[in-house]
C-alpha cells in the first residue's frame, strides 16, 4: 500500500491530508501558522502537529509515507529553502517535495498542468507556470517589496480609514461602526487612545468588515477592495508577460479566504479586466477545492502516478477541510 501526504501551510493555519493511492482519505490534521517567515519554531510545530494528527488517524508512521508534498507560504526564494529543508527533515520527512503554496492552489483549481494562481488570504502572492513548464513568482514579499493587501494589510486599511474619517481626512464610512463593534469600543477616540497608549495591533479578522461595508455600498470599502483587485490584476498581467502566455488558453485560479469566501466581485472584477487585456483566452476561476487537495495530488504525481478522473472527481468536491472524511 502506498501512502501520500499533502500539506498546506499558511500564515494562520496548516492542513494535512493523508490518502492511499486511490485517493481514499485515511487521516487529516490541522494546526496553526505554517509560514517560517512569521515564526520558524511555530511553523515547525504546526507542520509536525498537523502531520502527526493525520498519521495517528491513519494508524501509520511517518516512515510509511510514500511521498509528501508541502505547499508552504514563505517558500519563495533559495534562502527560504535553505531554512525549510532542515526544518522539514527535523520532523522526520524523507521523501518529500516543498513548493510555494501558490502552486498547490493552482493544482487544486485547474485540470491543466499550467496556469496562474492568485492568493489573497493572510497575505497576497501570485505565481504561474506556462505550457513549457517555466515558473515565475510575482510578489509575496510584503508591502515594502511591492505587495498590497491580504488580510494582514487590509485590516490596517480598515483601521486607518476609520481614523481618517474620524479626524476629517476621509468621508464617513460604515467601517466605523463595524470596527468599533468588533473591537469593543464605544467611540473612535477611545479606540485611538487605547491603541496609541498600549501599542495594540489590529486583528487580521478586521479585513472581513470590508465585505460587509461593501455590501452596503460603502464608498470607502469599495475603493479599498477595488485597489486590491487592481493590484492582483497587475500581478497576473506581469506573469502573463514574463512567461509569454498572452496567446495561451489557461485558468487563473483565485485562492485564499478573501477571494473564495468574502468577495462578491469587488476584487474579481478588476482582476478580470486586467487579465483580458493581456490574455484574452484566459479564464478566471474561483477555487472551490481546498488547496491541500492540490498538495495531495502533487504528492502522487511526484511519485509517478497519474491522477485518475475518478480520484479527481471524488476529491475536488472538498471545499471545506472540516468536511473531508
Amino acid at each position: 500500500m502506498a501512502y501520500y501526504l499533502g500539506i498546506d501551510g499558511g500564515g494562520t493555519k496548516t492542513y494535512a491530508l493523508l490518502t492511499d493511492e486511490f485517493g481514499n482519505v485515511l487521516g487529516k490534521g490541522k494546526s496553526g501558522n505554517g509560514n517560517h517567515q512569521i515564526n520558524a519554531t511555530v511553523a515547525t510545530n504546526s507542520i509536525r502537529e498537523a502531520t502527526l494528527s493525520a498519521l495517528s488517524e491513519a494508524g501509520i508512521e511517518i516512515e510509511d509515507i510514500t511521498h509528501a508534498y508541502l505547499g508552504l507560504a514563505g517558500a519563495d526564494r533559495e534562502a527560504d529553502y535553505d531554512i525549510l529543508h532542515p526544518l522539514i527533515r527535523s520532523i522526520g520527512f524523507t521523501n518529500y517535495t516543498i513548493n510555494c503554496d501558490t502552486m498547490i492552489g493552482l493544482r487544486a483549481g485547474t485540470n491543466r498542468p499550467y496556469g496562474i494562481s492568485l492568493i489573497c488570504g493572510t497575505g497576497t502572492n501570485s505565481a504561474g507556470r506556462n505550457p513549457q513548464g517555466e515558473h515565475y513568482q510575482c510578489g509575496g514579499f510584503s508591502y515594502m517589496f511591492g505587495d498590497f493587501g491580504g488580510g494582514g494589510g487590509l485590516n490596517i486599511e480598515v483601521f486607518r480609514s476609520v481614523i481618517r474619517a474620524w479626524d476629517g481626512r476621509e468621508q464617513p464610512t460604515l467601517l466605523t461602526g463595524l470596527l468599533l463593534q468588533l473591537l469593543g469600543y464605544s467611540t473612535v477616540e477611545d479606540m485611538f487612545n487605547d491603541f496609541q497608549d498600549n501599542g495594540r495591533s489590529v486583528p487580521v479578522d478586521a479585513a472581513r468588515l470590508l465585505f460587509e461595508a461593501a455590501a452596503g455600498e460603502d464608498a470607502v470599502a469599495l475603493e479599498i477592495l477595488n485597489h486590491q483587485g487592481v493590484d492582483l490584476g497587475k500581478s497576473a498581467a506581469a506573469i502573463v508577460q514574463r512567461l509569454s502566455m498572452a496567446n495561451d488558453t489557461f485558468d487563473v485560479v483565485l485562492v485564499g479566504s478573501l477571494l473564495t469566501r468574502g468577495d462578491q466581485g469587488w476584487i474579481r472584477g478588476p482582476i478580470e479586466q486586467s487579465l483580458h487585456k493581456v490574455a484574452p483566452h484566459a479564464s478566471v476561476v474561483t477555487l472551490t477545492t481546498e488547496p491541500v487537495v492540490g498538495a495531495l495530488w502533487s504528492a502522487m504525481e511526484e511519485d509517478g502516478l497519474t491522477i485518475s478522473q475518478e480520484v479527481f472527481e471524488n476529491m475536488r468536491v472538498y471545499s471545506d477541510f472540516e468536511l473531508i472524511k
